[in-house]
């Protein structure tokens, strides 16, 4: 369930998206030390909304109270697992999140922390995934850029179902020294500024002529 660790307003929201937490060698271990680190909320979307029913006041409220907004969760056919993409389709909504009035994400970070069970070698022109993984990147990168976000270089651990133990606790290891020091992270001033996008309402879908 959702847990706030040490602070009433987290500057981390951590949104968890696994459809079957007993099955996950990586994400649970990494949603646990996210609970463990002080000014973090991790919202586990299966257990919150096993209906798919999503709180869009409440989600925004969080997202709002928040500077980093990290997206946590398995790649699942080269994307985001569906209660997640739900997440983003409800909650990022036109006038709040994006378009001229839209500015409620304005000047945040987006980061993404994923896992692929084929190992790294496997997203290759060569290999059966047939492009290096940054080719999966744009709809997060573009996403983030249309509603104002800074998009930071994500954190993946490849061939997450045969990691060993010690690649693992490494990996949730540099996971937790991010979140703990965030936003301390010398990249950031490389980083330029979050661009400012604008979506005229003309280009937004009619109900019943999209």
């Amino acid at each position: 369930m959702d847990e706030l660790a040490n602070q009433a307003s987290p500057g981390v929201y951590v949104l968890a998206a696994h459809p079957n937490w007993r099955e996950s060698r990586v994400n649970r271990v990494l949603a646990d030390q996210a609970r463990a680190t002080p000014g973090v909320l991790v919202r586990d979307l299966y257990a919150s909304y096993p209906d798919y029913d999503i709180d869009v006041a409440a989600e925004q409220a969080a997202v709002e109270a928040a500077q980093l907004i990290v997206l946590m969760h398995p790649i699942q056919w080269y994307s985001m697992p569906p209660l997640m993409k739900l997440w983003m389709d409800e909650v990022l909504t036109y006038g709040w999140a994006y378009g001229s009035r839209g500015i409620a994400l304005n000047g945040k970070d987006c980061w993404l922390v994923a896992t692929t069970g084929g190992p790294e070698g496997s997203y290759h022109p060569q290999g059966y995934n047939r492009y290096f993984f940054d080719a999966f990147l744009p709809p997060y990168e573009q996403t983030a850029t249309l509603c104002g976000m800074r998009f930071l270089p994500p954190l993946l651990l490849h061939g997450a179902h045969r990691a060993t133990p010690e690649e693992v606790r490494a990996h949730v290891g540099v996971f937790g020294q991010r979140l703990g020091s965030y936003p301390e992270w010398p990249e950031l001033e490389e980083l330029g500024a979050c661009p400012i996008t604008d979506v005229p309402a003309t280009d937004r879908p009619v109900p019943g002529r999209s």
